[in-house]
């Protein structure tokens, strides 16, 4: 007799960023008790500002911004293994309010909130917190919480498109799965490929990204650094 599948849970992992930009997981996963209904997904771009002639094209400066939003419920009346006998549902929201903590840096009198990697099947998106809302909704006779909602926002300072592999924990191979960054007013191959610090490797990435004039990009062109 054939085995129902088992619902693959979303998870929360803490991340840190090398000297190449590179994510590197810690260890630290947080599995949520319910996944979420949807995520919201929105990308920006920073605009140059000032008044544009007639129809002239909007100027945009920087690489742009990707947001995340969802909503997370925690229960501790709920069956499973989540629940852990807790009497109080915001010693499992805790796990996720970590998240948002800053720890000190390198630099004196200098603190920086953890990366955060949210990966649900082939799914993924890495960034740091800028917000959780949490709404108590149930309470025992005795005045403790028993379900919470969370509902967090995360960002990171560019334009990134990502598909994850849940077994792995890090990019999928699947064609346009590698994460895209967004070239500026001015930019070229060789410089995105700098700030990478790919400056020597310009033009593979040139030709893995199909460019043909590497020195001229128009701005908010896609491009995959690390190809």
């Amino acid at each position: 007799m054939p085995q129902p599948r088992q619902l693959q849970k979303a998870e929360l992992r803490e991340i840190q960023w090398d000297d190449q930009q590179q994510a590197q997981e810690t260890g630290r996963v947080v599995k949520v008790q319910f996944n979420p209904e949807s995520l919201k997904v929105n990308f920006s771009n920073q605009s140059a500002g000032g008044d544009q002639r007639g129809g002239s094209a909007i100027q945009f400066v920087g690489q742009g911004t990707t947001k995340l939003s969802f909503d997370l419920w925690f229960d501790v009346t709920a069956a499973g293994p989540e629940r852990q006998e807790q009497d109080d549902v915001r010693r499992l929201t805790f796990e996720v309010v970590k998240f948002i903590q800053p720890t000190p840096s390198d630099q004196e009198d200098k603190f920086i909130p953890p990366g955060i990697r949210f990966l649900w099947g082939t799914f993924m998106f890495d960034g740091i917190v800028d917000s959780i809302n949490e709404s108590l909704e149930f309470f025992s006779e005795d005045g403790k919480p028993l379900r919470a909602k969370l509902s967090l926002g995360l960002s990171r300072q560019e334009i990134q498109f990502q598909f994850g592999n849940q077994q792995s924990g890090g990019l999928g191979s699947t064609p346009g799965s590698r994460p895209q960054q967004q070239s500026r007013e001015g930019d070229s191959v060789q410089s995105m490929a700098a700030r990478q610090g790919r400056q020597d490797d310009w033009q593979s990435i040139a030709q893995a990204n199909d460019i043909d004039n590497p020195r001229q990009l128009p701005p908010g062109t896609p491009l995959n650094t690390r190809a």
